[in-house]
């Protein structure tokens, strides 16, 4: 499978994931400060990112025709994040997800990646509609996901009864 580059940014190159990430997905996933407003918070091991490129993200871009990508640096060419167009639980609408090594936090590469992702999404992939998720304390995301034009829309009260904040790209169609 060819894991060529699917865009680019001002700074970043956007490719398909590869076995080879994996190691370096560790960086991200096997963090705890980083895996903090996601899920259920827990940190994945090199076997756990090699499973999600395998056989979550290989089957979600032969099923849907997309799903989570690599961000590197046009320079270095090192991961500086992941990110992509998911469906969790199965939910209908399409969600933007991205994730930052913390070594690179409050760079600006975090809107960098959810705008050149977005706006691949639906000249690319068609996606016509586009919805984010984030926990209500999570400021940084809330941020990105103004700055890359996503409007509140709701709140949804999850079965534990915590709060998850819907946000929606308008104008996608």
């Amino acid at each position: 499978m060819i894991h060529g580059v699917l865009f680019d940014t001002e700074r970043l190159l956007a490719r398909r994931l590869s076995p080879e990430d994996a190691k370096d997905m560790v960086a991200i996933f096997g963090d705890q400060e980083s895996m903090r407003f996601v899920g259920d918070s827990k940190t994945l091991t090199e076997a756990d990112c090699l499973y999600w490129i395998v056989d979550v993200t290989d089957k979600n871009f032969e099923s849907r025709g997309y799903g989570m990508i690599a961000f590197v640096d046009k320079d270095a060419l090192n991961l500086i994040g992941c990110a992509g167009v998911f469906h969790p639980g199965q939910q209908t609408e399409p969600e933007v997800m991205y994730w930052i090594q913390r070594e690179q936090w409050g760079k600006g590469f975090a809107t960098e990646i959810v705008k050149g992702l977005v706006a691949h999404a639906r000249d690319s992939w068609m996606v016509e509609r586009m919805i984010a998720t984030i926990h209500p304390d999570n400021l940084a995301s809330q941020r990105v996901i103004t700055k890359s034009g996503f409007v509140r829309i709701e709140d949804r009260v999850n079965e534990d009864g915590s709060i998850t904040q819907v946000w929606e790209r308008p104008g996608l169609a």
